[in-house]
Order: C-alpha cells, then structure tokens, then sequence
C-alpha cells in the first residue's frame, strides 16, 4: 500500500493567507498537533500550536510565522513504512504527500498507516510477519532472504529502521508468502538473528495471534 492509498480527506490544510486565529482554531476542532499549510498546490510545511505562541494577534497571517517542517514529507507513491517511519523519528502525527512535481496532496495520519499494516496479513491472505532486531553490521538481506528461501518461503517486502529500544541495533520487518513460520524462525535464531514479534497471516485470527498481532502493532508504533 502506498502514501496515495491512505490519504486522509477529513484533514485539510491551511493557506499562507489564512490567519492565526484560524491555525489556532483548526489545530483544535481537527484534534491534530499539526497541519499542513500550503501556498496555491505548493507545500510550506507544518504549523504547529509552538509557533503561533508568539504571534497573539488572531488577525496576523500565517505568511508573518515562521513555519517548520518543510522538507517533511513523502511522495504519493512511497511505501506507507515510509510514513511511518518518517512520523516515528519526528514526531508528528501527520505527513504531508507530494506528487512527482511537488505539488501538495493531501496528509496521512499515524492511525491510517497503522490500520494499513494491520490489514496487511489479512490483505496477504495466508502471510506472516516477523519482526528481527541485530546490529547493522550484521545485516544481510540476501543472507536473510536464502535461510528464508531454504524454508521454501519467499521474503515479499522489507522495511529496515533504527531499533527504538536500542539505538545501536536494527529493526528488520519481513513479510513473507507464509504463515509457516515455525522453521523459519528456528533457522534464523540458529544463526543468532533475535526475533522480536511474529504475526501468523489467517482469515480468522485466534485470540492468541489477535494479541500478538496487537503487541506488533504497539511495538511499531512507538
């Protein structure tokens, strides 16, 4: 799934035009802790509540506050890891998405690219996740994907990020063309990889798998 597929029309941004008084009042009934503002199609970036303490006067526009963020943000077709990714190391809500000539088209919330990954099982039909933690240097995805592949399974997508709960590791998430995951596991921990979190793909999840699922959704989005 791509940035395009999970844009979020309930949120629309702010014009450089637009006052302070406005911003204040938006960032309120939306419920965010930022919003996009944009000049005609083109992205300025987001406006936080921070930025408006100095500026009292609710007539002032946006154009006299100083706006941050500007080169946050995704293009339409990025991989929704890519969003996650993005709001995770900057702390923010939402992600602003360009298209190919820059143009602004819309925000992604953290919520939709959360939902996204947990239908991704579902959408897979009978897949598997498996979240690995390691060191960089010890990071191989063709070494990786051959102990897969030696489990007659196939890696379908993978998505590397910095360990939150170890910042001298790695977090590799794989999604495979299996919920057998069993052997694949005791092949990688055979060879020292660390299995963090496993989600076994299924059209009707056991409580069991439901609570580990839950437990890999929390865990990726710290």
């Amino acid at each position: 799934m791509i940035a395009e597929d999970l844009l979020n029309q309930m949120i629309p941004p702010l014009k450089v035009s637009d006052s302070v008084g406005k911003a204040a009042r938006w960032l309120e009934e939306f419920h965010v802790g930022q919003l996009p503002v944009i000049n005609n199609r083109e992205y300025r970036g987001l406006i936080t509540e921070a930025d408006l303490l100095d500026h009292a006067n609710p007539e002032e526009l946006l154009t006299a506050v100083p706006i941050g963020y500007a080169n946050l943000h995704v293009q339409y077709n990025q991989h929704f890891y890519s969003v996650m990714e993005l709001a995770i190391q900057n702390k923010v809500q939402l992600i602003p998405v360009l298209s190919e000539e820059r143009e602004y088209l819309g925000v992604v919330s953290v919520g939709d690219t959360v939902a996204a990954f947990g239908q991704m099982p579902i959408a897979v039909g009978q897949g598997g996740i498996l979240v690995l933690s390691m060191d960089e240097r010890d990071y191989s995805l063709t070494q990786i994907s051959r102990y897969v592949e030696e489990n007659n399974a196939k890696i379908l997508s993978a998505h590397v990020a910095q360990d939150e709960q170890n910042p001298y590791k790695i977090r590799l998430t794989l999604k495979l063309n299996t919920p057998s995951l069993t052997r694949i596991i005791a092949t990688l921990e055979r060879f020292g990889y660390i299995i963090t979190a496993q989600f076994n793909g299924a059209s009707e999840a056991t409580e069991d798998e439901q609570s580990r699922f839950d437990a890999l959704l929390k865990y990726l989005s710290l």
